[in-house]
């Protein structure tokens, strides 16, 4: 049954059932066979079939919710009984939104540590995915803003606050200030992410605050793209304070405070939430904790 659990919501995330099964390992025959197989133990129809999938039936969402549940729960039992034999190992999936990718070896550095057995793969992407990631047990936690827009059922833990500065060269217009506003920064030329991130779509609500409209010249989803643009002296960008400082930038580079309004947003590690968490959750949640405490010390 579990095995068919997890046919199944590969089969939801991938919405295809080639690409589920190539995501399962399996052949597409095999998962359809089991699919079917999941069906007939249940008695009801899980998934719209024509010449290709299209969609679950509105029983096979209320499946879909039991079986992420299920598999999580199940997950969390090996996780647990593997920790009993033989100490913490595994491995562990983050996502990150781009501004907090420079936190994440704060975490991952003395995890490792602690636990040399525990390996990471790390995932740049929006907070919007995260949640959906998440969702689907795709993974295991995910950085990202914890104030500005609906998390869901989650465990947090804030880690730093955002402070939002003009990155720009000496040389460039208004690189000789001690602070600008939001209406300044506005009418210069910008490089800023893309609008599927939610820093620019916090950075989008601070200029409307101000009367005034983000109109970048260069887009980008990476924070380095950015900082090399910046470096070139025809851009200037709006980074956290904490993350412009992890890029080490050469003394040619300004960071300017931008006021009216003067705005801090939170950030800090999500898990889905969950009663017992799976060892590997259950440390890494104490390891941002710690992080948390050292930062709220200094």
């Amino acid at each position: 049954m579990i095995d068919k659990l997890e046919f199944f919501l590969a089969l939801a995330r991938e919405r295809h059932f080639g690409r589920a099964a190539e995501e399962c390992g399996v052949t597409q025959p095999t998962l359809s066979a089991a699919i079917r197989q999941l069906e007939d133990q249940l008695g009801v129809i899980l998934v719209n079939r024509g010449s290709r999938f299209q969609g679950l039936t509105p029983e096979g969402q209320r499946v879909l919710e039991w079986a992420r549940r299920i598999v999580g729960d199940t997950r969390t039992m090996r996780e647990e009984m593997r920790a009993a034999r033989k100490g913490l190992s595994g491995h562990i999936r983050l996502a990150a939104i781009p501004t907090t990718l420079s936190m994440v070896p704060l975490i991952t550095a003395p995890f490792q540590e602690k636990h040399p057995d525990v390996t990471f793969s790390v995932l740049s992407t929006t907070s919007l995915q995260i949640l959906a990631l998440l969702e689907n047990l795709e993974i295991d936690a995910g950085l990202t803003y914890l104030e500005n827009e609906p998390l869901g059922r989650v465990t947090s833990v804030p880690l730093q606050i955002e402070q939002y500065h003009l990155v720009t060269a000496a040389g460039t217009p208004l690189s000789d200030r001690e602070s600008v506003t939001w209406k300044e920064v506005s009418n210069i030329r910008l490089c800023l992410l893309t609008a599927d991130m939610q820093n620019r779509r916090i950075i989008n609500q601070h200029f409307a605050d101000a009367g005034a409209v983000a109109s970048p010249t260069l887009e980008s989803n990476s924070m380095i793209v950015l900082f090399s643009h910046v470096r070139t002296g025809r851009w200037a960008s709006i980074m956290p304070h904490n993350v412009a400082k992890s890029f080490g930038f050469p003394q040619d580079i300004r960071l300017i405070p931008i006021v009216e309004p003067d705005v801090r947003h939170t950030v800090g590690l999500v898990a889905t939430y969950r009663e017992p968490f799976t060892p590997l959750v259950s440390a890494l949640l104490h390891e941002a904790r710690m992080l948390s405490e050292r930062n709220a010390a200094q």
